[in-house]
């Protein structure tokens, strides 16, 4: 895991990554690789150089030995070969030249990761396991606010859209984080952060268009308020034609939406700085969804325009009295609104979070905070979803407290801390974690880390009444999930071990385990069937209400290795294997739970080549293998991707990208128990042209 940062011939930072992937099914992939290795050679002799700052910049040794910091594993920026967890920081410069569209598209690159796509708006994303539509065991944060829902204990994928060109980077911690993060971030973390507004100065514009989209577009503005100050004003357009089921019929599943922002940061003085960003956006998304009836048919196929619209702001101020001791306190405010024909829910959000952290006899860095967050709801009714209380406001306090003891200086680092929480579902919570980190040398770093997490219910499991499917008969029957009030938390306790080393300065390898133990998870526990006279017409009710009444076992591992091949070609691979075995409890009737472990896949590889040859070319491909799921009846597939790049001068840049490209089209996830049925993912292909000046 190594990010770099270097200038071009124009002065603006930018970001280089070294890390990791490994080979999947390398022998479809070396026959286009080596459509370039002739004119490689020449461009590294020739002393070529990518204006837009490729690998060739700077030496391999260099490459492998910058220190890369990394602020999600600990709340403070702590190097990232040396953190005690499975981390890995997707930049920037690996986003742009990947190719990727979408923040969901971007995090296949990094191993250990669950990514399928289930139509043109939505994703199915998690980490170690649990995978669906609505994956409720990954905690999600742009710049700071945490985008994860109350509703379900998931994210709303669709919305989580910005300008790519303005993400710095992507944290990614795979395994549980509440000590610091809080309830929710069970099996990770996702952290995408903005860059700050110093290094987006200038314009930019770009503009795109596609075999499966009627175009994108964004822009940017960025310039200096005075001196220390920055700012930054964007704007973003796009519009994705649906695609089609396995018969090649439409799906109705567009996505088209509107979003605009600014960002400034200042520092007001020689230990004080301040940052202040917000955002709006409004958006459409088509599903085509079967909505159960009391009549005949008992099914209505209809197409669901789901609209979007929201507004954020983030404020934060950081004071840094040395390089022992500093604070930082943040706020932020987060309004959405989401209509579709099943409900509507608007949400408000506000939230506030200190920390604090100094050096304390030498050996001791602790870090405490202290958080507060409210959240207003009102959600809608409907036959499909109703909710008692319609309205809710929900209140959770938070602290923390971490500290890391530095047991031999620059060597062995023993943390241990916890989180305090209590949230009006289940009251107070404790979530303590233990690790430990050796680095033998500056080339070997050994971790190992013992944590406990929880899931907090959420508003569909607590409050909601579910009317998925109606069974036909003389008189109909109803299947009804019901919330349940009393619910309680899920719980892990992870075991995690890793080992990170450099063993030659052409080689970067990281490996990481895990085990898990998990209770009190879901279930759907049957009650008795009853009669009901409304609505109309008299039918009868299959009730199964929610409860905690299954545990279950995860295990597996994850592998990254990068390879610099030589000062033209870059290679990066990576694996991961997961085993999952899930057991009701005794005394539980559900049948269909223990269904999750086939949701997700057991065996994961990519591969990733990126080269640069010739003067201002770029060629990059990604391969990836995900094993079958057979409970979703997906087989097992590999895709490639591939994108050409050329720099026409300092200021434009032209690329091709070609996405899915060794089949028509593939299926990535099943149909769910809301009978969504999937739309097959298409070949695409798309030119994009951006001015930079």
């Amino acid at each position: 895991m190594r990010r770099l940062v270097t200038v071009d011939n124009r002065g603006r930072c930018m970001q280089l990554s070294s890390r990791s992937l490994i080979p999947v099914r390398a022998a479809v992939c070396f026959v286009i690789l080596f459509l370039g290795i002739s004119a490689g050679p020449a461009a590294a002799q020739n002393g070529a150089k990518d204006p837009a700052g490729a690998l060739t910049q700077l030496s391999l040794e260099e490459l492998m030995n910058l220190d890369v910091t990394i602020t999600s594993t600990s709340r403070k920026p702590q190097k990232a070969f040396e953190t005690p967890s499975a981390a890995y920081v997707l930049t920037g410069e690996d986003i742009r030249r990947s190719g990727v569209t979408t923040i969901p598209d971007a995090l296949r690159m990094v191993p250990g990761m669950s990514v399928a796509r289930i139509n043109t708006n939505k994703w199915a994303i998690t980490s170690r396991g649990f995978n669906g539509r609505f994956a409720s065991k990954l905690l999600v944060l742009v710049d700071g606010r945490t985008v994860y829902s109350p509703l379900f204990s998931g994210v709303y994928w669709d919305t989580q859209d910005m300008l790519l060109d303005d993400v710095d980077r992507i944290e990614v911690i795979r395994g549980p984080g509440s000590s610091l993060w809080g309830a929710n971030a069970v099996n990770g973390i996702i952290n995408i952060i903005t860059k700050h507004s110093a290094a987006t100065t200038g314009s930019l514009a770009t503009a795109a268009v596609g075999s499966k989209d009627h175009g994108s577009f964004g822009v940017r503005y960025g310039g200096s308020l005075s001196q220390g100050s920055y700012y930054r004003a964007y704007a973003k357009y796009f519009n994705d034609e649906e695609s089609a089921d396995a018969d090649g019929t439409a799906s109705g599943d567009y996505w088209k939406a509107v979003r605009a922002g600014f960002r400034a940061d200042s520092n007001l003085s020689n230990r004080d700085s301040l940052s202040f960003q917000a955002d709006i956006y409004k958006g459409e998304a088509g599903e085509p969804l079967a909505l159960p009836s009391l009549t005949a048919p008992y099914v209505q196929n209809v197409i669901d325009r789901a609209t979007m619209k929201g507004f954020n702001a983030v404020g934060r101020w950081q004071r840094r009295y040395s390089a022992r001791s500093d604070f930082q306190l943040q706020a932020y405010y987060d309004h959405s609104v989401r209509e579709n024909v099943r409900l509507s829910e608007g949400l408000h959000t506000f939230d506030v979070d200190f920390q604090r952290r100094f050096i304390w006899r030498d050996n001791h860095e602790i870090l405490w905070g202290l958080g507060f967050r409210i959240t207003h709801d009102s959600i809608g009714d409907s036959f499909f979803f109703s909710f008692d209380p319609a309205r809710r406001t929900d209140k959770l306090y938070s602290g923390f407290v971490q500290d890391s003891i530095s047991l031999v200086k620059n060597k062995l680092v023993f943390t241990v801390g916890t989180k305090f929480e209590h949230n009006d579902y289940t009251g107070a919570e404790l979530e303590p974690s233990a690790n430990l980190a050796w680095m033998p040398n500056k080339k070997n770093t050994f971790w190992t880390s013992i944590s406990r997490a929880i899931r907090t219910p959420d508003r569909i499991e607590s409050d909601s009444r579910h009317n998925p499917t109606v069974i036909p008969g003389s008189m109909p029957s109803v299947l009804r999930i019901l919330g349940n009030h009393t619910i309680d938390h899920e719980d892990v306790l992870a075991l995690e071990a890793g080992y990170r080393t450099q063993p030659h300065n052409r080689v970067y390898f990281d490996v990481g385990l895990f085990y898990n133990f998990y209770d009190q998870l879901r279930t759907f526990e049957p009650e008795t069937p009853f009669v009901e006279t409304s609505p109309s017409p008299t039918h009868r009710v299959i009730p199964l209400r929610m409860d905690n009444l299954m545990s279950g076992r995860t295990y597996g591992v994850e592998i990254a290795i990068d390879l610099k091949l030589t000062g033209w070609w870059q290679l990066k691979t990576g694996y991961s294997y997961l085993h999952m075995n899930l057991i009701p409890d005794a005394n539980s009737k559900d049948t269909r739970s223990k269904a999750e472990e086939g949701q997700n896949p057991a065996n994961q590889l990519s591969f990733q080549s990126i080269m640069d040859f010739r003067r201002r070319f770029e060629f990059d491909i990604s391969t990836r293998y995900v094993s079958e799921m057979p409970v979703l009846s997906v087989d097992g597939y590999v895709e490639l991707d591939a994108r050409f790049g050329y720099q026409i001068s300092d200021h434009w840049e032209f690329s091709i990208v070609g996405q899915n490209l060794l089949n028509k089209q593939h299926r990535e996830w099943g149909a769910d128990r809301d009978n969504h049925d999937p739309s097959e993912v298409p070949r695409m292909a798309y030119g994009k042209l951006a001015l930079r000046f």
